[in-house]
C-alpha cells in the first residue's frame, strides 16, 4: 500500500534561516501549493493524508474543508508548527474536528520530532507517523527503529519509509536531490519489499522558493521545487500505479498484530 501525506503549516521555513515572513503570506505559500497538490490528486484519482496545523487550519477553514471533502484524510500536525506543549495535542484534534465535521485519527509532530506516546494515545488518537527510522545529522538517530508500522503501547506507529538496505530516507528531500530515475526505483523496492510505502512532503514545496534573497532557503531544498517537483510527484504517482500499487489514507493502515 502507498501512503501519501503532506504536512501543511504556517511557511516557516524562511525564519529557520534568519529571513521574516508575514503570517499571512507563510498561510497563502502553503494553500497555493496544496490546491496545486489537490488538483494533482483529483486528476490521478488518489486518496492521500494532510496533516495540517491546527492555526493554518482556522487561517483556511474552506481549504481544509475541502480537503476532507475531497475524500482525504486530515490529521494533525499540531496547533502551531514552530511551538508544541503537550496540551496542543487534544486541542489540535478538537479545532480540526470541528472545521472538517469529520473524527481526526492520526498526529505527526513538526519536523518528526519525538513525542511521548502515552500522550498521543492520551489525546485520542489512534496512529502517529512521526518518527522517520534512519539518521539524519543534526536531526534525529532512529537507524534501529522499525521501518514499518509497529504498536508502542496501544499507539500505532506508522514510520515514514526507507530503503529496505542503508536505511536511505525517502521523504521530501531525497525526491528533490536523488536522481529522479533512481528515486522511483528506490520507492517501488521498498513497497515491494516491505509491503508498505509512507512518504512525506509539504505544500509550500510545490510553489516558487526563490529568489534566495527573499526565503534564505539551501540549494538541497529549493533544487526541483515548484513546478518540476510537481512534475515530479505525477511522474511518481503514474510509475507506482503502473506498478499496481494500492494508494490509500495513513488512517486506513491495518493496525499490526
Amino acid at each position: 500500500m502507498i501512503f501519501m501525506s503532506f504536512d501543511i503549516e504556517e511557511f516557516d521555513a524562511p525564519l529557520e534561516y534568519g529571513k521574516s515572513l508575514p503570517l499571512e503570506e507563510q498561510i497563502t505559500i502553503s494553500a497555493q501549493g496544496a490546491l496545486a497538490i489537490l488538483e494533482l490528486l483529483a486528476r490521478r484519482q488518489i486518496p492521500a493524508t494532510f496533516f495540517c496545523t491546527a492555526h493554518f487550519a482556522q487561517q483556511q477553514p474552506a481549504l481544509v474543508r475541502r480537503i476532507a471533502h475531497e475524500g482525504h484524510e486530515v490529521a494533525s500536525h499540531g496547533f502551531y508548527h514552530a511551538a508544541f506543549s503537550p496540551e496542543h495535542l487534544k486541542a489540535s484534534k478538537d479545532a480540526l474536528e470541528a472545521i472538517t465535521g469529520k473524527p481526526v485519527q492520526g498526529f505527526r509532530m513538526a519536523r518528526m520530532m519525538p513525542v511521548d506516546a502515552d500522550e498521543i494515545a492520551a489525546a485520542g488518537y489512534r496512529y502517529d507517523a512521526s518518527l522517520n527510522p534512519t539518521f539524519i545529522p543534526g536531526r534525529y538517530n532512529h537507524f534501529r527503529s522499525p521501518r514499518t508500522p509497529f504498536l508502542q503501547n496501544n499507539l500505532m506507529e506508522l514510520p515514514a519509509s526507507v530503503t529496505p538496505f542503508l536505511r536511505i530516507p525517502l521523504f521530501w528531500l531525497a525526491m528533490h536531490n536523488l536522481p529522479f530515475g533512481m528515486y522511483q526505483t528506490l520507492c517501488r523496492v521498498a513497497a515491494k519489499r516491505d509491503k508498505y510505502l509512507n512518504i512525506y512532503f509539504h505544500p509550500w514545496e510545490f510553489t516558487g522558493l526563490r529568489p534566495k534573497e527573499k526565503f534564505g532557503l539551501p540549494r538541497y531544498i529549493t533544487r526541483h521545487s515548484g513546478e518540476e517537483l510537481l512534475q515530479r510527484l505525477d511522474r511518481l504517482v503514474v510509475y507506482l500505479k503502473k506498478h499496481a500499487f494500492p494508494f490509500g489514507c495513513l488512517g486506513d493502515c491495518e493496525r499490526p498484530a
